[in-house]
């Protein structure tokens, strides 16, 4: 039987079944395959009820705790989606190549619907750890502007770029707009942490240092990440899911510990302690590779090595810390900013979406799509979905040097 559209959506459908799809999806992302998931996330939106504070009427004398009684102190997190899409295109001419013979035609069409997965679940993944403004890095000082090649502040931040993404740049990590020109990637030297882009830098609308990079269309539109909910200086009064956290910065918006100062394994100590005076019980601590080494290191011989299962195909290596309640367990996550560590307390947390987070969008049973402008079949993937936290002052968002 030859190939067409119809037979090739069943091949898709065996193919690409929900348990390949999730093993792709958390193999190299540690905190997106540890945060719970829940995937009926429908409506127009959710409410995270969180109470932070207790009723007050107590006192020593009766009359007066009488006098101050009053009722506990409760808002609501109402939780909106976010959307992420990733697509792949497929020519007619490698569809039409391959008829009679689907397995060639899968070999090819995987190459394609892998990487798309892939790019999804990296831009979910590195967002699970930033503020929703959807920057990925940002230019260095030390740019020359009169060349193609920029400098990031954060060469570790090389992880998040990909040659062909087109990139925007705006002087305001989110709440301001991006600057006219867009600008495409055509190399990337990822031992200098550099990214060589299409035009001169300051042609145009011209780039500057200290200019935050985005993927074009992310800017303030991906979901709201841990650097959101535990954001590196104290939450302003600007409502966050529609509650001002100034009320109690700490409960609302997490616990924030400078450790730049500090050898690393104290600086774990120090903000594990500031957590559990909270009432926390952080059990992991997701920090770059680069910090998970200068650890190992710094531990030496008391080093803990652990193995942290997910599922039966999918786990990560770590090493434990010692808490004050309890076991830590550290994991490096290429996602997270490398001048950062975050000490979760995981039951917190959840990952809501709109069913699963990222998926092959097939809502009319569909998973390819003729290309309207050029001679290719499209599959879309996609999710929408948004991280949510029902206790933020246990957890923790720690400085690193």
């Amino acid at each position: 039987m030859s190939l067409d559209l119809t037979s090739f959506a069943s091949a898709l459908k065996q193919h690409y079944t929900d348990d390949r799809v999730v093993n792709m999806v958390y193999k190299d992302n540690p905190l997106l395959a540890m945060v719970k998931k829940y995937e009926q996330f429908g409506g127009k939106n959710l409410p995270i009820p969180i109470i932070y504070g207790n009723p007050q009427g107590r006192s020593a004398d009766f009359a007066t705790a009488q006098a101050n009684k009053g009722s506990s102190k409760l808002k609501d997190f109402v939780l909106t989606r976010d959307h992420d899409y990733s697509l792949a295109s497929i020519d007619n001419e490698t569809l039409e190549a391959s008829k009679g013979n689907a397995n060639a035609f899968m070999e090819a069409a995987t190459v394609e619907i892998d990487g798309a997965i892939q790019s999804a679940t990296r831009s979910l993944a590195v967002a699970l750890y930033r503020s929703g403004s959807g920057s990925i890095g940002q230019i260095d000082a030390s740019t020359n502007l009169a060349t193609a090649i920029i400098q990031l502040k954060n060469p570790e931040d090389v992880t998040n770029f990909e040659v062909g993404m087109v990139l925007e740049a705006s002087t305001s990590d989110g709440g301001g707009v991006v600057k006219a020109t867009e600008r495409t990637i055509i190399g990337i030297d990822r031992d200098l942490g550099t990214v060589t882009v299409d035009s001169v830098l300051n042609t145009g609308t011209a780039w500057a240092s200290q200019d935050f990079l985005f993927v074009e269309g992310d800017y303030d539109s991906k979901i709201k990440g841990l650097q959101a909910w535990i954001p590196n200086s104290a939450p302003s009064n600007t409502p966050f899911f529609s509650v001002d956290r100034t009320s109690d910065v700490t409960r609302l918006g997490g616990v924030r510990f400078d450790g730049s100062n500090m050898p690393i394994e104290e600086a774990l100590i120090s903000a594990a302690n500031r957590v559990g005076r909270e009432g926390g019980r952080p059990d992991v601590c997701f920090m770059s590779f680069s910090k998970y080494a200068e650890l190992e290191k710094a531990l030496g011989s008391k080093v803990q090595y652990i193995d942290v299962k997910v599922n039966a195909e999918v786990g990560f290596p770590g090493m434990l810390v010692h808490g004050p309640r309890g076991p830590i367990k550290v994991i490096p996550d290429q996602n997270c900013p490398s001048d950062r560590a975050f000490m979760l307390q995981m039951n917190t947390w959840k990952l809501y979406s709109l069913g699963k987070a990222p998926k092959i969008l097939d809502t009319d049973g569909l998973k390819m799509l003729r290309e309207s402008s050029a001679d290719a079949v499209e599959v879309r993937v996609g999710y929408y979905a948004q991280l949510g936290c029902n206790s933020p002052g246990f957890n923790c968002n720690i400085k690193l040097s």
